[in-house]
């Protein structure tokens, strides 16, 4: 029989393991690892309303993708394009960020597959007499190391031509030049430091549901347990 046991601390890991899942898979995705250098508006670009000049620009760069603005040429106005400037794996910058990719992809899989499983530890606490949580925590562990992988190799890539271009001649390994880092490459160490959280904080959401009021309620024949 199934026995939906909600406590504080197990919720409160679910919670946790889903937002961490979240978090470093839209950082992944993002354009905003690095901020490039202003790019001053051409002296044409004029906002109609106000007859001033346009504020200077500054493009974003990605692992894979970047956003730029482009002008139109017979109209006074620019658009922002965002999307991947690399069509497959091998068109990424630099080998350390192609090996970046790889580390952050296989620690997010990891992520989202205990996001996922971790909605079910209200029903299932246990599987072959193995701790769910234990084994999530676990497999949480091991993701934090892929993360911190790919975020320790990824600033050996700046000195790749495609960062030399956003960011000016003096940048390169481990060196921003004229680059400022994005909002995207915080959100992944911010995501990284809580996947190690929730990987401590699994054992005691185990202890949680397994405590000894959980099972004085299982044995007085509930099915729906909830405890603070």
């Amino acid at each position: 029989m199934c026995h939906v046991i909600v406590t504080c601390r197990s919720m409160l890991w679910t919670l946790l393991s889903i937002v961490v899942a979240f978090a470093e898979l839209i950082a992944f995705m993002s354009a905003e690892w690095l901020i490039g250098k202003a790019k001053p508006s051409n002296s044409e670009d004029v906002d109609n309303r106000t007859g001033g000049s346009q504020e200077p620009y500054r493009p974003t760069l990605g692992i894979y993708g970047r956003c730029t603005r482009i002008s139109h040429m017979q109209l006074s106005r620019q658009d922002t394009l965002c999307g991947p400037y690399a069509e497959n794996f091998n068109e990424i910058a630099s080998g350390f960020w192609q090996a970046t990719a790889i580390f952050l992809a296989m620690g997010i899989m990891i992520l989202c597959a205990v996001a996922f499983v971790s909605v079910f530890t209200m029903c299932v606490q246990s599987i072959m007499k193995k701790s769910i949580f234990n084994v999530c925590g676990l497999l949480q562990g091991i993701a934090g190391l892929f993360l911190i992988l790919g975020l320790i190799l990824y600033p050996a890539g700046w000195g790749c031509q495609k960062a030399i271009s956003y960011c000016g001649p003096y940048a390169s390994a481990y060196k921003l030049g004229d680059c400022s880092l994005g909002w995207a490459f915080y959100t992944a160490i911010g995501g990284t430091i809580l996947t190690f959280i929730c990987a401590v904080f699994s054992a005691q959401a185990e202890i949680a549901t397994s405590s000894d009021k959980v099972q004085e309620e299982i044995e007085e024949g509930k099915n729906l347990i909830c405890l603070l």
